[in-house]
């Protein structure tokens, strides 16, 4: 007897017992069912869902196919669920037009478990081949995956690796010397024989990295790049088909050019009372009988002089000619200093129909601080803070590959970059003001330097250089030797005075080992060179007659110091500089946190607010190295920040947008307290190096040598 005829006979013969005996919530099948229809979106190849279209896809080995089987619920007495097994049949037609037939079979699961099964890796190429499912409770075979409602799930296996594919590009041939340029845009076409490449994915050296779509199945792709550098470029890209399989990488080599020179420049640097600007490319400019030459010029800047234009109907310069396309990529820039920030003026713009194609300037809004901006098009960009009176580098850079505006100032990228939809131009080009549907009207009052347009990129690193004012060296302060109660500084500057308890220490036996000589007196080296600056902790300090660092511009002091671990018990100051009512800079150690505290008041008031900046360094102890600490104030970014060995981080960096200009002396080992002169330093202090501007982190590195630091100008 069947197994279905036994369950039949059984069931009918006990169950009238059954229902009179069974525990509440107890049931059995009445009869075996076949398993559930395998569904085909529980299906898939290469774990991927099947596809069951005129479309397979393609995989790049024979796939693996998986299959979730389940059985009707009532099918089984409760605690004795069936077991099923999954039959899979792969089927392809071989090329002679016979079709091929393959079974494979699972090991028995429980209902409703995932079934896999390997296709064999004989399976032909480039040949749709098709598959289907269906489950086995060990008596009756349930419905094939592909019985209506269902299908059959499809593939195509490939197993040829796509070929590397070919570059070119007509403006950075390979391997040709300097070609193009920084900053200017370049084709680069890849393609391969391969028909069925679906990406490109392609790495410039240094970035950026990507993958491109051609248009279509097997075509070949283009992307846009513009060299940052014109060091050698290098450009991989592999080809990726259909199944996955990726080709071996092609490198392409080119060799840019250097970065060309602006298309249009003023440096405004013309002789007092001349009427024109002479341009060192580009048209002459007119000036008007507002603008008056030989004005003075950015510290630590290239620049001779520049041009100051009063603000009146008659401050402003013009060409007869548009400076730039500003349909295409271009940038515009120059240094400027207004002479006001309240109402809005214009640095440089270029007449359009109507209206300006392009502004670049000083924004005023009746309510809210005064902001730089660029406008271009139907986009305005604007950041940054002007300050009356003090220098800023502007640049205004539209990318027409992006479609993109952006401002930056001091070197850095400054609003939200906004899409653009340029202006046509064929205007002249303006400095100082903006023409407007009834005149020119935003005259620009204070100083224009070296005006610049460019039909390219300005790169990342041009834009800084641009905007870098070389630090100069106010005061270097050796401590090696001590004359009428004074030290010198090392290029013949102010000396600093050495009050009581302020020493310089040179030591005489620190050749001689005690454990040998009983006689020998071990003497510590000096921090740097032969000699350092030694503070009692009670009353010594030494200080110089004035200031020496103008706090309310840009400005950077290092010092060297070293404390002893049993001294590092209070606080004390390290630097000051003072104000009429208080410090404008403290440099102090604050030992119940282990670290070096900068403290700025936002004004020269007794219980100003302050900004707190630290770094947790512990001092190295009476013998050890000491720590080398430096301050640094950027006036055109508004930070300001302390290194502690040549480093930084975020909690030793704030925003100090208004620096305030101290009158007093620069002091060293005191400071000002609630109580007047205090915290007075007990350890050494050697090369203190001063600088009216802001040092980069590379030259910071440099620092605290004998000798005077090499400041980089690229």
């Amino acid at each position: 007897m069947g197994r279905t005829a036994a369950r039949g006979v059984l069931l009918g013969s006990c169950l009238a017992a059954v229902v009179g005996t069974a525990a509440p919530g107890t049931a059995y099948a009445v009869d075996n069912l076949p398993p559930k229809q395998p569904l085909v979106t529980d299906l898939q190849t290469n774990f991927k869902a099947c596809e069951t279209g005129t479309e397979p896809p393609y995989v790049a080995q024979p796939p693996v196919l998986t299959a979730l089987l389940a059985d009707p619920a009532e099918d089984d007495r409760i605690g004795y669920p069936e077991q099923l097994t999954g039959e899979f049949e792969i089927w392809w037609t071989d090329a002679n037009g016979t079709e091929q037939r393959r079974t494979l079979t699972t090991y028995p699961q429980y209902t409703n478990r995932v079934h896999r099964v390997t296709v064999p890796s004989d399976i032909p190429a480039d040949t749709v081949i098709s598959w289907r499912v269906r489950a086995n409770d060990g008596t009756l075979n349930g419905a094939w995956s592909s019985d209506a409602p269902g299908a059959a799930c499809r593939f195509v296996y490939d197993n040829v690796s796509p070929t590397a594919p070919v570059v070119s590009s007509p403006e950075y041939p390979k391997e040709t010397f300097r070609v193009g340029g920084v900053g200017i845009y370049g084709s680069f076409t890849m393609d391969s024989a391969s028909p069925d490449v679906v990406e490109y994915r392609y790495g410039f050296s240094g970035g950026p990295y990507g993958s491109v779509r051609p248009a279509e199945l097997g075509g070949p792709a283009t992307v846009r790049f513009a060299p940052l550098s014109n060091a050698p470029h290098t450009l991989t890209v592999q080809v990726r088909d259909r199944s996955g399989r990726m080709s071996p990488p092609t490198n392409y080599t080119f060799y840019p050019n250097a970065a060309s020179a602006p298309v249009s420049r003023w440096r405004l640097a013309d002789p007092a009372g001349s009427t024109t600007a002479g341009a060192e490319s580009g048209s002459p400019a007119d000036a008007g009988s507002g603008v008056t030459f030989g004005g003075p010029v950015p510290s630590g800047t290239p620049l001779t002089s520049t041009a100051a234009l009063d603000g009146s109907n008659h401050a402003y310069l013009t060409t007869g000619a548009p400076a730039v396309d500003a349909g295409r990529t271009f940038a515009v820039g120059a240094w400027v200093r207004p002479a006001e920030t309240g109402r809005q003026m214009t640095v440089a713009s270029q007449d359009a129909t109507g209206g300006a194609a392009y502004a670049l300037g000083l924004d005023a809004p009746a309510t809210g601080p005064a902001t730089w901006s660029f406008t271009l098009g139907d986009a305005h960009v604007q950041g940054g803070a002007p300050e009356t009176g003090e220098w800023a580098y502007l640049l205004g850079l539209y990318d027409t590959e992006t479609g993109y505006a952006q401002l930056f100032v001091n070197g850095h990228e400054v609003g939200t970059k906004a899409k653009v939809t340029p202006t046509a131009t064929n205007g002249a080009f303006q400095i100082g003001r903006i023409l407007s549907k009834t005149g020119y009207k935003h005259r620009w009052n204070g100083d224009i330097g070296d005006v610049r347009l460019y039909d390219r990129l300005v790169v990342p690193t041009e834009v800084s250089e641009l905007a870098r004012r070389k630090p100069k060296l106010l005061g270097h302060w050796s401590f090696g030797t001590e004359a009428d109660g004074a030290t010198p500084e090392r290029n013949g500057g102010a000396p600093m005075r050495l009050a009581p308890g302020a020493s310089i220490y040179r030591p005489t036996n620190n050749d001689c080992i005690p454990d040998i000589d009983p006689d020998c007196t071990y003497q510590r080296p000096p921090l740097v060179g032969d000699g350092n600056l030694r503070l009692d902790g009670d009353t010594g300090y030494a200080a110089t007659d004035g200031p020496v660092v103008d706090t309310g511009d840009s400005f950077t002091i290092g010092v060297h110091v070293r404390i002893a671990d049993e001294d590092a018990t209070r606080p004390m100051t390290l630097l000051s500089q003072a104000g009429e009512h208080t410090d404008a800079f403290k440099l102090r150690y604050e030992p119940s946190t282990y670290s070096w505290q900068l403290i700025v008041p936002e004004r020269d008031e007794a219980g100003a607010p302050e900004k707190v900046v630290s770094q947790v360094e512990t001092p190295s102890g009476g013998s050890g190295w000491g720590t080398h600490l430096t301050v640094v104030y950027d006036d055109g970014t508004d930070t300001l920040k302390l290194y502690a060995n040549g480093y930084t981080n975020d909690g030793a960096t704030t925003h100090l947008p208004n620096g305030w200009k101290s009158t007093g002396a620069l002091t060293v080992g005191r400071g000002r307290t609630s109580d007047g002169w205090g915290e007075y330093l007990k350890g050494d202090v050697d090369e203190i190096q001063a600088f009216e501007g802001a040092l980069r982190d590379i030259e910071i590195n440099g620092l605290g040598a004998e000798s005077d630091p090499c400041l980089c100008t690229g």
